[in-house]
């Protein structure tokens, strides 16, 4: 790959973290996510995830000192490449984020307001082991049930229609203005989610070759 520091924008639902597990197992780059590590704090009862709790299931940012801080060292141990997933997503991050390292690429994963709706309202999780199902696009056998471990499946409270619409009202606030950030630094580089995921994948890793 020709670029080794970069990170996804995007609305939520537009499958970042889809798209960024796939590149890292095509690159070997560490997986820098923090909606996993900060559901990881949550589930565990540290101190930043009892923090983070209330933000995140009210469908608001978690505040951005907690999140730099808790990205920091994990960018700075990533040595061989690193992949941003859901950082940074405000102006003040994106200029803490400056002080710490310079990215190569920003890749802007685009999808409409209907279809993020669409999307994550049909969104169903493994309680056990995590998967990932749609009803629509990737529904289980048993929709009650997760298909690789027998699990139940379940709605993420940030998946309710009302918390949905806040956090797409949150990303046109505090996210969207990233975009143009990115844009005059010439690392932007815009990709149709709408589209299906293996078209966007090979979109994706094109732009990580060029």
């Amino acid at each position: 790959m020709g670029y080794a520091r970069i990170a996804l924008l995007g609305p939520p639902g537009a499958g970042k973290g889809t798209q960024a597990k796939r590149i890292v197992e095509a690159t070997g780059f560490v997986h820098l996510s923090t909606g996993d590590i900060l559901r990881d704090e949550v589930a565990r009862g540290t101190q930043l995830g009892v923090e983070a709790k209330g933000f995140m299931d009210r469908g608001e940012l978690v505040p951005d000192e907690l999140i730099v801080n808790m990205i920091r060292g994990r960018i700075e141990a990533a040595s061989s490449g690193f992949l941003l997933d859901g950082f940074p997503r405000t102006l003040a991050q994106a200029e803490a984020l400056e002080k710490i390292v310079a990215l190569d690429i920003v890749i802007n994963i685009n999808l409409s307001r209907e279809e993020v709706v669409n999307r994550l309202t049909s969104r169903r999780v493994c309680r056990n082991c995590g998967a990932i199902y749609n009803l629509h696009f990737k529904p289980p056998a048993d929709p009650t049930r997760c298909e690789a471990c027998g699990g139940a499946l379940y709605q993420r409270d940030d998946d309710q229609p009302d918390v949905i619409s806040n956090r797409y009202q949150v990303y046109e606030e505090s996210t969207a203005p990233l975009v143009e950030f990115y844009r005059q630094r010439g690392l932007l580089q815009d990709v149709d989610a709408e589209r299906p995921s293996d078209e966007v994948f090979e979109c994706i890793t094109a732009l990580l070759r060029a």
